[in-house]
């Protein structure tokens, strides 16, 4: 058997093939893995999906959401021999199998953030949070803006800041710092969608 998915649930073990092009899952019957009996699935909860260069999954806005090696994904994720995906009370363990493909050269990924401060943190947050529109050149918050978010004074954010362009290693001045440093903390996963989605800030 070549790709195929180990699934623990609370009906039980078993192995299914993924022998088609896409593979839907949830609790509804009418998916492809149906698993009626876990109930913090969603009816139509994620779908694996095939792609010349191998097989991914995405989460299709799960009430419970979809997770990867213990990560929450928020859009298409490639999954690799031995990946863990865990939907509702089921674990699935992605297996390429015999005869898949030989990987390339390991993607190099962004280098660690640094140790942050809670607040420091908070400030991150709230200067990221504009990239949740998703449309294109938008422009990080203000500190303005980040001081009413948080509830303190515009000179304490731009303390913040000023020890943040430190730590991420962002020189020079100007505007053009604050996205260069909203850029580095995304990259580097100082900050996440996760973050933005369900922070609100509060006095310091």
């Amino acid at each position: 058997m070549r790709h195929h998915l180990e699934a623990w649930t609370p009906a039980g073990p078993q192995v299914v093939p993924l022998d088609g092009d896409r593979l839907t899952l949830g609790s509804a019957d009418s998916n492809d893995l149906a698993v009626p009996v876990d109930r913090r699935l969603s009816r139509l909860h994620a779908v694996l999906q095939r792609y010349p260069a191998g097989w991914c999954v995405r989460d299709l806005g799960s009430r419970n959401g979809t997770f990867v090696n213990g990560q929450r994904i928020w859009q298409d994720r490639a999954l690799a021999d031995g990946d863990e995906i865990r939907a509702g009370s089921s674990r699935f363990v992605y297996r390429a199998g015999a005869g898949a493909a030989i990987a390339g050269p390991a993607t190099e990924g962004a280098a660690s953030g640094p140790a942050l401060t809670a607040r420091e943190r908070d400030v991150l947050i709230q200067l990221c949070r504009p990239l949740l529109t998703q449309q294109l050149f938008t422009e990080p918050a203000s500190s303005r803006e980040i001081a009413a978010a948080l509830v303190v004074t515009e000179a304490a954010v731009k303390q913040h800041l000023l020890r943040l362009y430190e730590k991420f290693g962002i020189d020079g001045d100007g505007d053009r710092r604050r996205v260069r440093l909203a850029n580095e903390a995304m990259a580097r996963l100082s900050v996440t969608l996760a973050d933005l989605r369900g922070s609100s800030g509060g006095p310091a």
